[in-house]
């Protein structure tokens, strides 16, 4: 039975709800500072807590529910007749239910706000309440999420008993938070950069989602709780709900274009470039795209850094695709592309800013910085050097090739990917895929350093120009010779891509 109730909230949606029901089924309501007033100004009866502890808040209300008289309130144990002598010989009450929910640590750390400023919004006595109503739960019921005021109020109207199975779930809700609040806490002090002892981390779940990467596995998508980052900031106009394969693809497809200054649109495939550009309009870099591989791109994601317009997004019509995803959408473009009713438009509200990777492996985490750099130091390494624009078209063809599956080969012609040779187990292979499709591509990258001399010699064969790789090999000398014995230049930039 609730005798008495603690309400602190920061947020106040739906709390006059749950204060009323407490109060007409005959709960003592304890509150503080700006609940207490907000209850109290709208005919709640209500306790400061000071009147209970017999001590006024304190340090700008940073001290006023950190005292033994409300924790002993929560932890008592009710079938412990020690604990209830105890605090019947100290005058202490039970506490039977705690509302709390925090100060919006998730919310500011992100908001350009000072360090000080940011850690006044750490919550210290609002944890300590729901961790101590929590570990007590049998006793204690504890809200900590306003979506649970309404199953609460209905079992107390009904006159139920909240089941042992209800508390559990409620404190479990609980335990959850706090320890994404505290992961949030620990990388604001820690910084974004560290590798701590142990890895937090804090997200919070944006959606379910209908399956995985196949229909026989159960998914979801989580947005980091307390930083930024473009997929968190997208916002979906039209069509069907965004699967786990869509976002996968458009976080991906986002970030290649969002590595351009100049217009650029980037065609994906099962989270692979298939197809990118730039060019002198939206229209123009599509359209570019879309022939470098025109077969692979149906079905496909593509992605804008520029605003779609109403000749682009005729265009698009024409073929299925998945997703589109760029800036902003003319109003025209978007009566146009809403016709397909399954077509997913999203507008992606910030650029990407890639932190780190986490990847799952079997008992394991792997951490590690995003790839974030493209190029240590352009040395040209053969006889011939390449022009201006073949070096204009060779940084391009590497910023394409760091975001294809290794082993990676990309070949390009005034800023357009010809050929893109994707996860091969060697080298050679994913030249030979590349070079096959490349038609009139004449420059050459690689995502990492050549072991032979073979794919410069296969790629003179297809007319290639000039070449960027890493560099690295203990048999550099083999393709240098190569490229030389070819009239081919290359450069190498003393860092690979691997991305696996």
């Amino acid at each position: 039975m609730i005798k008495t109730a603690l309400i602190s909230v920061f947020d106040k949606n739906n709390v006059l709800e749950l204060a009323t029901s407490l109060q007409n089924n005959g709960v003592e309501i304890i509150s503080t500072g700006g609940t207490f007033k907000y209850l109290k100004d709208n005919g709640i009866k209500v306790l400061e807590i000071s009147d209970v502890t017999g001590f006024e808040e304190i340090l700008d209300g940073r001290v006023k529910t950190l005292h033994p008289i409300i924790h002993s309130g929560i932890l008592a144990i009710r079938g412990n007749k020690e604990h209830m002598a105890t605090i019947k010989a100290k005058g202490i009450n039970t506490i039977d239910m705690v509302v709390v929910n925090l100060y919006p640590f998730f919310d500011k750390v992100t908001e350009d706000l000072s360090f000080e400023e940011k850690v006044e919004f750490i919550d210290i006595g609002g944890p300590t309440m729901l961790r101590a109503a929590a570990k007590n739960f049998k006793d204690v019921i504890v809200l900590s999420d306003a979506s649970d005021y309404e199953n609460i109020i209905n079992k107390m109207d009904a006159k139920q008993e909240v089941d042992f199975e209800t508390r559990k779930h409620l404190a479990g809700k609980v335990f959850n938070l706090i320890s994404a609040y505290d992961a949030a806490i620990s990388n604001f002090l820690l910084g974004e950069e560290t590798y701590p002892d142990y890895l937090s981390i804090s997200y919070k779940k944006q959606m379910d989602l209908r399956y995985g990467e196949n229909p026989h596995q159960s998914a979801a998508y989580y947005v980091s709780a307390a930083s930024n980052g473009a997929m968190k900031d997208i916002k979906q106009l039209h069509g069907k709900e965004l699967s786990y394969n869509n976002i996968k693809d458009m976080d991906i497809a986002w970030k290649v274009v969002c590595e351009f200054d100049e217009i650029a649109c980037c065609a994906l495939k099962h989270n692979t470039p298939c197809g990118v550009a730039t060019g002198s309009s939206v229209l123009d870099t599509y359209k570019k795209a879309y022939e470098c591989d025109p077969m692979s791109i149906f079905g496909g994601i593509v992605a804008f850094n520029k605003k779609v317009d109403k000749e682009t997004a005729l265009e698009l019509t024409k073929i299925f695709l998945e997703v589109i995803i760029a800036p902003d959408f003319d109003d025209d473009a978007l009566l146009i592309l809403e016709k397909k009713k399954n077509i997913r438009i999203i507008k992606c509200l910030s650029k990407a800013v890639g932190t780190k990777n986490i990847v799952n492996v079997d008992g394991g985490i792997l951490v590690q910085s995003a790839d974030n750099k493209l190029i240590e130091d352009i040395k040209v390494v053969t006889k011939k050097s390449p022009t201006e624009d073949e070096m204009k078209d060779l940084i391009f063809a590497m910023i394409v090739v760091k975001y294809v599956k290794s082993n990676a080969i990309v070949v390009v012609k005034d800023g357009v990917t010809k050929g893109i040779g994707a996860g091969q187990v060697n080298r050679i292979w994913a030249a030979e895929q590349a070079l096959e499709r490349s038609g009139d591509g004449t420059i050459l990258a690689s995502d990492a350093f050549f072991p032979f001399g073979d794919v410069v010699e296969l790629a003179a064969k297809y007319n290639i120009k000039a070449i960027i790789q890493p560099g690295g090999s203990i048999k550099d000398v083999q393709s240098i010779e190569m490229c030389d014995k070819n009239g081919i230049s290359m450069v190498f930039t003393g860092i690979r891509h691997f991305k696996h």
